[in-house]
């Protein structure tokens, strides 16, 4: 498994492949790709810089442009979509090996498909990734290790100390604002970019 790169199956995997170069070249990473639906499916893309700082609403309508583009042209998914670009968040999902390691000594929450000792779900410490495992130290101290090919959802639990650690995220790229400069800078949320595609050609339109 790629620490880069989220693990991911079937179409994901596949749109997957198309959208994270093109992040690549513009200086972006891919966080999740989630496909919603049948008919007239939603694909979401959740990115970050690759700089790891938050992505803002402007760079979601770049990226919806592009990706909607490469998406119509290489055509993984017949009939109408609609791409959804956002932000992964302060309280973000836990899609690569990478984020384990990251945000190690923060509560994150976690489930995975195959029972581990009789159960699935899981509450603790972040203690790094290794070797396609992530690891969390649990309320009662115990350590467990959670293989990554197996993880149904895993994702930050928002606690002061993440939005403390976190706060350099928000800003965009140029560092922290200086002493008595308000940081006014905004993470788009989920969803921040939209490319509704009637048919088989997406209407390059964003909100």
């Amino acid at each position: 498994m790629d620490a880069d790169l989220p693990y991911l199956t079937g179409l994901d995997a596949k749109v997957a492949a198309i959208v994270a170069p093109v992040l690549a070249e513009m200086g972006f990473e891919l966080v999740r790709v989630a496909i919603l639906g049948r008919e007239s499916p939603t694909v979401q893309i959740m990115a970050d810089r690759a700089d790891g700082t938050l992505i803002a609403i402007e760079d979601c309508e770049q990226i919806s442009h592009a990706v909607g583009a490469v998406l119509d042209v290489e055509d993984p998914l017949p009939g109408a979509w609609t791409l959804e670009v956002s932000s992964a968040g302060i309280d973000r999902p836990l899609t690569r090996a990478k984020d384990w390691t990251r945000f190690a000594g923060h509560l994150a929450k976690a489930e995975v498909n195959i029972p581990i000792d009789g159960r699935k779900r899981f509450s603790g410490i972040l203690l790094g990734a290794e070797d396609g495992f992530g690891r969390l130290r649990l309320e009662d101290g115990t350590e467990v290790a959670l293989p990554l090919s197996d993880m149904r959802r895993a994702r930050l639990v928002l606690t002061d100390e993440l939005i403390a650690a976190s706060a350099h995220m928000m800003r965009a790229p140029g560092g922290a604002p200086e002493e008595g400069e308000e940081d006014t800078t905004e993470a788009a949320p989920e969803g921040a970019g939209k490319s509704p595609k009637p048919g088989r050609r997406p209407a390059r339109k964003t909100h």
